[in-house]
C-alpha cells in the first residue's frame, strides 16, 4: 500500500515512515499543505495520514478540498488537540478516523489496515483462494497449511494482487504500491523481479499470477485463471 503522510514534525514523521516501511507500506511525506496537495495531484494513495496543525494552514482545509473534488481516499487525522469539538469537526468534514498525539505506532498501523480493508470491501481478516490463505493483518501466508516466508515487499505485492483478484493490475499501479518517491533509484522493471519471486513462492499453490503483456498482471485460482 502507498500512504501519504502530511506531518511537519520531523521525528514524528521519521518514526511513522520507519514503522510503516517495516510492514511493507510505501510512505510519501509532505511537511506542508502545499506539499501534500502536490503529492495528491500526481499520485493515487490507498490512505492519507493528515495532521491538523501544519505550517501553512489547517489540515482540515486539505480534507475539505479532497472531498469537494470527489476524492474518497481514506483519511486518518492526527491531532494534538484533546477537545472533542476538534475531532468532531474533522469527522464531519469527511475524515474516516483520527488519533490523538502521542499515539502508539502499532495502533496507527492497525487503524490504517482497517480503513483500507473497509475501502476495498474486504471485511474478513483472512482471504482464501484455492489452497492459499492470506491474512493481511497477521502478515501470514499459507499454502496447503504450510506457512510461506515472505519479505515485506513480497507481502505487499501479494496484498495488492489479492485485493484485485481476477483483475489485471498494471505494472505502474503495482510500482506505486510498492515504492515511494524516496525510492528514486528503483526502476519500473523491479516489479517484474518481485512478481518472479512471488511466483516461485506460490509455485506449489493453486494460485497463478498471469502476465498480460502491455497490460500488467492478474492473480486468481489456477482453475479460474
Amino acid at each position: 500500500m502507498r500512504i501519504l503522510l502530511a506531518e511537519d514534525t520531523g521525528d514524528v514523521a521519521e518514526a511513522i515512515v520507519a514503522s510503516l516501511a517495516r510492514v511493507g507500506f510505501a510512505c510519501d511525506v509532505g511537511t506542508t499543505l502545499a506539499e501534500a496537495e502536490a503529492c495528491l495531484q500526481v499520485q493515487v494513495y490507498d490512505a492519507v495520514i493528515l495532521d491538523i496543525n501544519l505550517p501553512d494552514g489547517d489540515g482540515r482545509d486539505l480534507l475539505r478540498a479532497m472531498r469537494r473534488r470527489g476524492l474518497r481516499t481514506p483519511v486518518l487525522m492526527l491531532t494534538a488537540r484533546f477537545e472533542v469539538s476538534a475531532r468532531i469537526d474533522a469527522l464531519n468534514e469527511g475524515a474516516d478516523d483520527y488519533l490523538v498525539k502521542p499515539f502508539d505506532l502499532r495502533e496507527l498501523e492497525a487503524r490504517l489496515r482497517a480503513l483500507t480493508r473497509r475501502e476495498a470491501g474486504r471485511l474478513a481478516t483472512q482471504v482464501e483462494i484455492s489452497d492459499l490463505v492470506f491474512d493481511p493483518s497477521a502478515r501470514t501466508v499459507q499454502v496447503a497449511g504450510d506457512f510461506i516466508a515472505m519479505t515485506r515487499r513480497e507481502m505487499t505485492l501479494l496484498d495488492l494482487l489479492v485485493s484485485h483478484r481476477g483483475r489485471i493490475m498494471s505494472k505502474e499501479r503495482l510500482f506505486d504500491g510498492l515504492f515511494s518517491f524516496d525510492d528514486s533509484d528503483v526502476g519500473m522493471n523491479t516489479v517484474e523481479l518481485y512478481v518472479g519471486r512471488l511466483r516461485k513462492k506460490l509455485a506449489k499453490s493453486g494460485v497463478r499470477i498471469e502476465t498480460h503483456r502491455g497490460l500488467g498482471y492478474r492473480l486468481d485460482a489456477a482453475d479460474e485463471a
